[in-house]
């Protein structure tokens, strides 16, 4: 049977030879006036005063943003702050983490039409140069030092979204803080507890990554209000949370596991999880597909991994780790015994190959893939012939359309 696939806006036609296949997406939701979505949030906030009264008193400003990495309605969202904030002392910090520099094309995305009106106001978070405040350790060991310039500040404003995240729980709130605007030192110890096996996707209460990331928020003294929005597929908002930084966050998640947790009724031989732009765009950003998909493939089975990294691997730690080892479970020794940023990607990856095979379509060198236990294919058609050639006719295919923010549950559990 033939099946129309839509992959970063381009309609691929895939031929499956299968009786047994389960298409998976999100649910869909009604289209929403945007605009006033953000702006009743605003009216009536949780657990905060409205942003009028926040910003009484209050001349300088921080305004932390999301980079290229999410798609971030900013521009919406700005929007509905600028009568309010325009006669302020403000300025614009994007939360990069330790992600790279966004693009002119990005920070037109970001911003929008207000790029050149701000372009001025704009400055790029930069974890190992940036002038730091140390605020203290959390109860993990994390030292936290933060951004000077949200310790100067006499009023943050976060504007982020929700998305599931595969080992924080989900995006959004104390994240713009911790990695955001963290040193590279913080982040590296925060993301050390993504070993731990309680920090999972669409996981809150006991995530360790999560509630390291909440205790590192509240040593901000500087008083925060926080806008996150949750988005539809089409990237449109359907729902706005504003207020306290951590209340938001909770309603949002809530709303985040309604729409893109879709329960499925069993697992597959077979899994392609199709991960969509921007989480396409490098190979460290494109292992969140596997990870929110990962649960709906039987043991021993074949995952197929879409994803172009046209970027190339992005952050390199994980990637020359695992290439420095014969296998696995190699892999995996290292990365306990000497954790180093980005090796928690490396732990995950292997982690699920020690029992099953992980295949990509991706631009990606094939050498290069090989040299981590991966195979890649030049198209999905070529790919998937291989994988039922292996598991045979009467294998149960499972589809997941935008593997970036679906998470699919067996029987609806997490």
């Amino acid at each position: 049977m033939n099946y129309k696939i839509l992959i970063d806006n381009k309609q691929i036609d895939l031929e499956i030879p299968l009786d047994k296949i389960t298409i998976i997406e999100p649910e869909k939701v009604p289209v929403f006036n945007q605009e006033k979505l953000v702006y009743e949030s605003l009216q009536n906030p949780i657990d905060s005063p409205d942003l009028k009264t926040f910003l009484q008193n209050k001349e300088n400003i921080l305004i932390i943003v999301n980079d290229g990495s999410r798609n971030t309605p900013t521009e919406i969202v700005l929007s509905t702050l600028y009568e309010q904030i325009k006669n302020k002392n403000f300025k614009f910090i994007v939360a990069l983490g330790t992600h790279r520099l966004p693009t002119k094309p990005e920070f037109d995305r970001i911003f929008g039409k207000f790029y050149h009106e701000f372009k001025d106001r704009i400055f790029c978070h930069d974890s190992q140069n940036d002038e730091m405040t140390y605020l203290g350790k959390t109860s993990y060991g994390t030292p936290v030092k933060i951004s000077s310039e949200v310790t100067k500040a006499e009023g943050v404003i976060i504007i982020s979204s929700v998305e599931p995240h595969y080992f924080a729980g989900f995006t959004g709130g104390r994240k713009s803080y911790l990695p955001g605007v963290s040193a590279y030192g913080s982040i590296e110890k925060n993301h050390s507890l993504a070993l731990r096996d309680e920090a999972k996707i669409l996981k809150l209460d006991g995530n360790p990554v999560h509630e390291d990331m909440t205790e590192a928020a509240k040593m901000v003294t500087t008083e925060t209000f926080c806008t996150l929005t949750v988005l539809d597929t089409n990237d449109k908002i359907f729902y706005a949370a504003s207020g306290n930084i951590h209340s938001t966050l909770k309603a949002a998640s809530k709303r985040v596991i309604e729409i893109f947790a879709p329960e499925v009724k069993e697992k597959a031989d077979i899994v392609i999880a199709i991960n969509q732009s921007p989480l396409n765009r490098n190979l460290y950003q494109s292992q969140k597909g596997l990870e929110n998909c990962k649960s709906i493939l039987k043991e021993n089975g074949i995952f197929i991994l879409v994803s172009s990294c046209n970027d190339g691997i992005g952050n390199k730690a994980f990637y020359e780790l695992m290439a420095s080892c014969k296998s696995p479970d190699e892999v995996f020794n290292k990365v306990e015994d000497n954790y180093k940023l980005g090796y928690h990607k490396a732990a995950k990856f292997v982690s699920f190959m020690k029992k099953n095979k992980l295949w990509m379509v991706s631009e990606l060198d094939s050498d290069e893939l090989e040299n981590i236990f991966i195979k890649n294919f030049s198209t999905l058609q070529i790919a998937l012939n291989k994988a039922i050639m292996l598991k045979g006719k009467d294998a149960k295919l499972n589809i997941v359309k935008n593997a970036g923010i679906t998470v699919p549950r067996i029987n609806g559990l997490k």
